[in-house]
């Protein structure tokens, strides 16, 4: 399957090393969603005072936000280890099983995509979340049995791009709940000096700028886009990247719908339902969770004038996305 340079789903095997080496470490080099932030920050701090595991944590927002660089900060903060796996992945309790009593204390348990483990599975995860053990159970039927397994206190944390599609008894049992939003062009800017700065691209101001406004505030569509600049660059023996040249080296990937979005450009009325897409809370989520966010200014500008759904004093104001989308949930 071929994906869009743009998608920020479309990572391929060569990317995954490339993106690792340019994840922040801590929470001090972590740039933008500046509210969640500070209360993780806050969190970690104390967890880390009391000598106890941090409280089970989920992450929701569209992809490429910055769930996973989370979780590994998480583990890196509070000194333990990280395992890793995703919700499709856990199809039999025993798998989960074998992961929770392999966990040490303070370790972290990273479910990415926990929307998607299997209902049976996720039951089993209830008793180790809160009172930390679960229950093996041998043999079936009359002759069943269940040996309790103490687990050593551990993190949960789970990250999402569909919320709604959690199950209430799962959704309640986290301490902590974060949703990531997109970043606003300055954040990206800075993400985009610091990776440059780490794959040695010597990149102007105003080049990092126009790297970011492509984004459309997702910081590995930024990371991404900086590698293709990068490739450019070099083929073309060229040391020093300017704005002109980031054009020159994107202008020839991009469909019309990935130009910049401040600039003027067509398809304004995909603005609303694009957003809700990329969100992952269009159709099929639950009616439980309705998460309504505010939209970026570059989403906004588009959206204003004839997008359906959208009021133009909302898009003005980058409001409240309120378009058949979000109506629908």
């Amino acid at each position: 399957m071929v994906d869009r340079l743009i998608s920020p789903t479309a990572a391929g095997e060569d990317d995954e090393p490339l993106q690792t080496a340019l994840r922040p470490r801590t929470l001090d080099e972590f740039i933008g969603q500046d509210a969640q932030r500070r209360r993780l920050s806050i969190a970690l701090q104390a967890a880390r005072q009391r000598g106890e595991a941090l409280e089970h944590l989920l992450l929701s927002g569209p992809p490429g936000l910055g769930k996973t660089t989370l979780a590994h900060i998480v583990a890196h903060e509070m000194g333990g280890n990280l395992v890793t796996t995703s919700g499709p992945a856990l199809e039999r309790t025993a798998d989960l099983v074998g992961m929770l009593t392999g966990l040490e204390h303070r370790d972290v348990f990273f479910i990415d995509e926990i929307h998607r483990m299997p209902r049976v599975v996720e039951e089993y995860l209830y008793p180790a979340m809160e009172d930390f053990k679960v229950d093996f159970i041998i043999e079936k039927g009359p002759y069943a049995r269940a040996y309790p397994i103490s687990v050593k206190p551990f993190t949960l944390v789970g990250a999402t791009t569909r919320k709604g599609l959690l199950s209430s008894p799962l959704r309640e049992r986290f301490g902590l709940n974060f949703e990531l939003d997109f970043y606003a062009v300055p954040d990206l800017t800075l993400i985009v000096r610091r990776s440059a700065g780490l794959l040695g691209v010597d990149l102007d101001e105003d080049a990092a700028e126009e790297i970011a406004r492509r984004s459309r505030g997702t910081p590995r569509i930024a990371n991404r886009l900086l590698r293709r600049v990068r490739d450019f660059a070099q083929v073309q023996h060229i040391e020093h990247v300017s704005a002109m040249l980031v054009n020159e080296a994107l202008e020839p990937l991009l469909e019309d719908a990935d130009r910049p979005l401040s600039g003027p450009s067509g398809g304004r009325g995909r603005a609303c339902g694009g957003y809700a897409a990329g969100d992952g809370h269009a159709r099929g989520r639950g009616r439980a969770v309705l998460a309504v966010r505010r939209l970026p200014p570059a989403y906004a500008q588009r959206a204003s004038g004839d997008a359906p759904g959208v009021c133009a004093s909302a898009a003005q104001a980058a409001g409240p996305c309120v378009g058949p989308a979000a109506a629908a949930a």
